[in-house]
């Protein structure tokens, strides 16, 4: 069996994947797959170079991130560009390693972390979509807080994603991360025993 995990950002999606792994899930994080396919000397990052030019790169041949950004913020030609370049080898690895635990653990649990899950069109790779969810002003509150910024920053990168409640219509399993830490533990218990996975 296996769930796309996703949420918005700053809604704790890193703390629900962690504690079902804890449970015994396997987990596919796209995040670090992204890190993973620009890593220097990779292929990938020879075209994300070629296309945003070599200031993008720093002096050990490894991604600026935040040149990088900077280039892409608030250019949709760049953004689309750099999504062009990215997302088919991240999402060729996401189905590769997902078919591998599959085949080697079919019992188990595979959860695939996805940051802009719906954003990205990926819900169909899925039997289920588990969002972790908090309301939109915690969830600014939050992003304040974790990056230091100022509430218009952070308005900024809500509305780069679909906003949450958009989101929670279309989940599958919504697990509401907004009050403690034991309240989302016993929202996963409850999935983890609803599924019969232990």
């Amino acid at each position: 069996m296996n769930i796309g995990l996703t949420g918005g950002i700053a809604c704790g999606k890193s703390t629900v994947s962690a504690m079902l792994v804890k449970r015994g899930a396997n987990l596919v994080d796209a995040d670090r797959i992204a890190r993973e396919v620009v890593l220097p000397g990779s292929p990938v990052l020879a075209q994300v170079a070629e296309r945003f030019g070599q200031a993008i790169l720093n002096e050990d041949g490894s991604l600026n991130r935040k040149k990088l950004g900077e280039r892409i913020f608030g250019d949709e030609t760049a953004r689309r560009d750099l999504e062009g370049l990215l997302h088919p080898p991240i999402r060729a690895t996401m189905r590769e390693q997902l078919a591998q635990f599959e085949r080697l653990q079919p019992d188990k649990l595979v959860v695939v972390d996805v940051p802009l899950l719906y954003e990205s069109n990926l819900a169909s790779m899925f039997e289920e979509v588990m969002l972790v969810y908090v309301p939109r002003e915690v969830q600014l509150a939050r992003l304040m807080a974790r990056d230091s910024l100022t509430a218009e920053q952070a308005e900024r990168r809500l509305a780069a994603q679909l906003p949450i409640e958009q989101k929670r219509q279309w989940a599958d399993i919504v697990i509401d991360n907004s009050g403690t830490l034991e309240a989302t533990e016993r929202q996963l218990d409850q999935f983890w025993s609803r599924k019969g996975l232990g």
